[in-house]
């Protein structure tokens, strides 16, 4: 947030909002569709449709107290997560692809809607940059886009409160209320701020290279967060409490990636 100032996070946002809703939809249509197919527990599907589609583990962390997802689906679907969010945190995908390399527009696009998890899309970006000597422009572009997107969890978690507590209302049960204060991602208010911060100083004549310690220690953060989530992957675990739930997450991301890719096609962006 405080490498940013407000008008370029409106004028990218504006731009990845058509597909940011097309590979959201994709990936929760996959999941309802998949899980009468696969027979995934209809939490475990939830979760995982989620946090494919809009932000990985805070997807999943705001989603499950709505749905009263127990501690064994939330482990599940965040497991599952992690797992593309380590195969997807490699840019070699965007080179094979084509990704322009003298700008970080169109891979920090792609990053910012194919890939679900916050972290790994900034390690993605941050890669991307260093292999074109790019500075942060790839990285400034993915996560105003992955934030942007983030702001779904808002409109998601009340749809399926709402869902909840219409069930529950039916059974004669009272759970399932409705918490703005939960379900919101604080990390986003955090950006926000620090982007009025940066916006409102630069228009003031402060210089960039005031903000420069605080993007250099963000990238410190960035690599501390993919080591957590390599910590957190138990691929034999996982492999061994099923394989449907992997397809599913699987079946999802390749969904969000596909549509992602036609978008920015039709958009003439890639």
């Amino acid at each position: 947030g405080f490498g940013m100032n407000l008008g370029v996070i409106l004028q990218t946002g504006k731009q990845s909002l058509p597909i940011i809703i097309s590979t959201i939809s994709t990936s929760l249509i996959i999941a309802w569709l998949l899980r009468k197919v696969l027979n995934v527990p209809s939490n475990t599907s939830i979760l995982v449709g989620v946090g494919s589609s809009i932000c990985g583990g805070s997807a999943i962390a705001a989603t499950a107290p709505v749905i009263d997802a127990d501690d064994t689906e939330v482990a599940q679907a965040i497991s599952v997560i992690f797992f593309f969010n380590v195969i997807a945190a490699v840019p070699v995908l965007g080179n094979a692809l084509g990704f322009d390399t003298t700008s970080g527009n169109a891979f920090g696009v792609f990053a910012g809607t194919a890939i679900n998890d916050t972290s790994s899309v900034t390690a993605a970006a941050s890669t991307w940059d260093s292999m074109w000597n790019l500075g942060s422009e790839t990285l400034n572009t993915a996560v105003t886009v992955k934030l942007t997107r983030t702001l779904a969890i808002i409109p998601i978690t009340l749809v399926l409160s709402l869902v909840r507590a219409k069930s529950a209302a039916k059974d004669g049960k009272e759970s399932g209320k409705f918490s703005l204060k939960r379900a919101f991602p604080m990390f986003i208010l955090y950006f926000i701020i620090a982007a009025v911060i940066t916006t409102v100083c630069m228009s003031l004549g402060v210089s960039a290279d005031v903000f420069a310690p605080l993007k250099e220690l963000s990238k410190f953060f960035i690599i501390m967060a993919m080591a957590a989530i390599g910590l957190n992957s138990n691929v034999v675990k996982l492999i061994k409490s099923g394989g449907k739930p992997i397809l599913l997450g699987a079946s999802c991301w390749v969904g969000i990636t596909v549509v992602s890719l036609a978008m920015q096609h039709v958009m003439h962006i890639w």
